[in-house]
């Protein structure tokens, strides 16, 4: 989380609160307002947010946020309202955290002037955002770009998503921490597998079948909307160099007209970045300087 001046967008301060997905999701926003206030009080004392922007895993509604399994209960939030509680004289505007990312990738990174612009989220899960005109299309029930959905082979078709392996599961951070833990117990993430696939012919290979998979739904994600520009971002961009050769080749050989292919502008904090571009711009700037 973070505190920045409306007028500038200057960050003020930041803060990181640990999940703790496991005491389920009342808690885990609960504490995240704490640590808001707290943080607030301190780079902002006496201080009330112009607005406050929140991007959040799954697709949030009135009454709860949809497709959001990793935290228990967190589905059952009604986020904007509690939020507004908290903050009760603030404009408050909830995203789904990969379209957040887009978002301030259009208006200030690494898809500015790209129409239209993929933006592909390479981190616990996975998921893309399009972008046309500087805007990201939401789709009709805010799943545009959902791709962790997508169906993984031929026999998939007609099988109910809770009866087969669905994308997410083997082409995101924790499908290839399931994998690292395969070599090592220890393993604490996706960096493990990277770290030793130089040396390590089991890793080599499962960062090979990961590339690949992910190269078959991009070139086809690029097949489809004749995109200028792909910007990849999440916590795997530290992995650029793994990742870039592959999915170059995938994209050259295979799409009728090959995007650029780049690291986000904000690869590791894109989703903060858009909630405050989101704050900024549910309030007009005005020339006095307030926190938003």
């Amino acid at each position: 989380m973070a505190v920045a001046e409306a007028e500038a967008g200057t960050r003020l301060g930041a803060a990181t609160v640990p999940t703790h997905a496991a005491e389920g999701g009342k808690a885990s926003l609960g504490r995240g307002l704490r640590a808001a206030r707290a943080l607030l009080d301190r780079v902002a004392p006496g201080r009330e947010p112009l607005a406050v922007g929140v991007s959040t895993i799954g697709i949030p509604r009135e009454s709860g946020v949809d497709l959001a399994p990793n935290i228990p209960g967190w589905a059952d939030l009604a986020l904007a309202k509690e939020i507004q509680e908290a903050f009760p004289s603030s404009a408050v505007r909830v995203e789904t955290d990969v379209k957040a990312a887009a978002r301030v990738e259009a208006v200030e990174g690494a898809l500015r002037d790209a129409d239209p612009g993929l933006y592909l989220n390479l981190g616990t899960g996975l998921a893309i955002a399009i972008v046309t005109k500087g805007q990201v299309i939401a789709g009709r029930n805010g799943a545009a770009g959902e791709i962790g959905y997508n169906l993984r082979a031929l026999g998939d078709v007609g099988v109910l998503a809770g009866e087969r392996s669905i994308l997410e599961d083997q082409v995101s951070g924790i499908g290839l921490l399931a994998r690292a833990k395969e070599i090592d117990p220890g393993a604490t993430g996706a960096k493990d597998l990277f770290a030793v696939a130089g040396h390590d012919p089991r890793a080599a290979q499962i960062l090979r079948e990961f590339t690949e998979e992910l190269a078959f739904h991009l070139v086809n994600l690029a097949i489809a909307v004749d995109p200028a520009r792909i910007a990849v971002g999440g916590g795997m961009v530290r992995s650029w160099p793994a990742l870039y050769g592959p999915l170059r080749r995938a994209l050259d050989n295979a799409v009728p007209f090959p995007p650029e292919l780049v690291q986000a502008a904000f690869p590791f904090d894109a989703p903060l970045a858009g909630a405050l571009t989101l704050a900024r711009s549910a309030v007009e700037i005005s020339t006095t300087s307030k926190a938003i």
